[in-house]
């Protein structure tokens, strides 16, 4: 008998980017190292998680849920109840492996919750998990001793005996758990996209008739898919009862679902990577943002307008499409044009910042000072000259777009024609 030995080449340009995602996650804490850059990281790295289990649904699947946070939610109410139980002796469950309890619980729940909600597809599906988010958190304000009311359940993630000197107290080890866990649960992740049950999820999600028709049951493959995704959104609900030490109703509230399905459209849905992208910005949008200034959720909104009117794609997307010219050694023949048209975006942005703040500080000018400080410059809601000055900011950048936007669309359609054309040569 006769053994075939067959040569698998290694796929180098994968292991470089694993390899480049772990080390990028060490060295964080050692690149950000502003006072809560820890903090920041630390839930930058939870909704990550949250992010990509939601694209296994919306992205993956093709499965709009508003009611994601409901298994994020309960997993880290589980969560934060086995680190009571675990502190107080009761169970013998270590801090690190609290958001596999996290994940276990929400699992169960989308074994429960799934089965109704995937009977249906479409918006019907749509608007089932909104009325089963909304359920939930009704449920949260009723069962006040599992919920903890509208105070919700406080915890203390130090407990048990230190191992190697790491009782998970500072806030730098917290971030290293949390980045483990990133990376197992990405990794596993990716993985399911590569599995018979994601490709044919791809099909489901493309073509239901013809995935029915071939003699798969759609309904499960939604099912199974919505369980996966469920128990990798309970292990970020995990990690963050440990991050935050409390967990409240919000957590399983239809705003949080929300705010996951807007970062994920910002990031790109149609991509991997996409929701990674719109954690980051979520993050700044609603954490670092709103520290800055009143008006953050004007900004939020505005900038996922942009997002759906010039890149449904998401951030993603863009990224993908500059490296796609890049590859194909044509990003000089762009770069003038793009540089103009960014250029302008960037006025007409600056102009439109000085109109909000300006416009918020005159509303609050009774109970602040009618100065403000912005962009390295004194502006003073009294001054027409100020105001007058925002405006040609404005105006002209919009102008700008204006004028340069369309040679570069002529240019940039130019250089993908002839890229699509090079691509159909080399197949041919």
């Amino acid at each position: 008998m006769l053994t075939t030995i067959r040569y698998k080449p290694l796929n180098l340009a994968r292991w470089l980017i694993w390899s480049s995602f772990a080390l990028l996650l060490l060295a964080a804490p050692k690149l950000f190292t502003h006072g809560a850059a820890l903090s920041l990281l630390s839930q930058i790295g939870t909704l990550m998680i949250f992010g990509l289990s939601f694209n296994m649904l919306l992205g993956q699947g093709g499965m709009l849920s508003f009611g994601h946070a409901v298994y994020s939610g309960l997993g880290a109410f589980f969560a934060i109840h086995a680190m009571n139980l675990a502190s107080a002796g009761q169970i013998p469950v270590p801090l690190p492996l609290i958001p596999l309890i996290g994940g276990l619980a929400g699992m169960a729940f989308g074994i429960l919750f799934g089965y109704v909600t995937t009977k249906k597809s479409g918006t019907t599906f749509s608007m089932i998990t909104l009325g089963m988010v909304e359920l939930v958190f009704a449920c949260s304000l009723m069962f006040p001793k599992f919920f903890g009311g509208e105070g919700g359940i406080s915890s203390n993630r130090v407990y048990g005996e230190a191992l190697f000197g790491i009782n998970f107290g500072p806030q730098i080890q917290v971030y290293y758990l949390i980045a483990v866990w990133l990376f197992i649960s990405t990794v596993a992740m990716f993985a399911f996209t590569h599995t018979p049950l994601g490709r044919i999820c791809n099909a489901v999600r493309d073509n239901p008739e013809r995935a029915e028709f071939v003699g798969y049951n759609t309904q499960w493959v939604r099912y199974l898919t919505l369980i996966v995704s469920a128990f990798f959104a309970g292990v970020s609900g995990g990690l963050s009862a440990i991050n935050f030490e409390i967990v409240t109703a919000e957590n399983v509230s239809a705003v949080r679902s929300g705010a996951v399905l807007l970062f994920t459209f910002i990031g790109g849905i149609g991509f991997f990577f996409g929701p990674m992208i719109g954690a980051v910005i979520g993050v700044f949008l609603t954490v670092m943002l709103s520290d800055l200034t009143k008006a953050w959720q004007l900004y939020l909104g505005l900038f996922f307008i942009l997002i759906v009117m010039f890149a449904p794609g998401g951030i993603a997307s863009l990224i993908m499409l500059q490296l796609r010219v890049m590859a194909h050694g044509m990003l000089r023949r762009i770069a003038l044009p793009l540089l103009k048209v960014s250029l302008s975006c960037v006025l007409a942005f600056c102009g439109l910042v000085m109109l909000i703040e300006m416009l918020y500080q005159r509303s609050l000018e009774q109970a602040a000072e009618p100065v403000l400080h912005l962009l390295g410059i004194t502006l003073s809601v009294q001054s027409w000259q100020d105001w007058t000055l925002a405006m040609l900011v404005l105006l002209s950048g919009a102008a700008g777009f204006f004028f340069f936007s369309k040679p570069y669309m002529q240019v940039w359609s130019l250089v993908n024609t002839e890229i699509e054309e090079k691509i159909r040569r080399s197949q041919a």
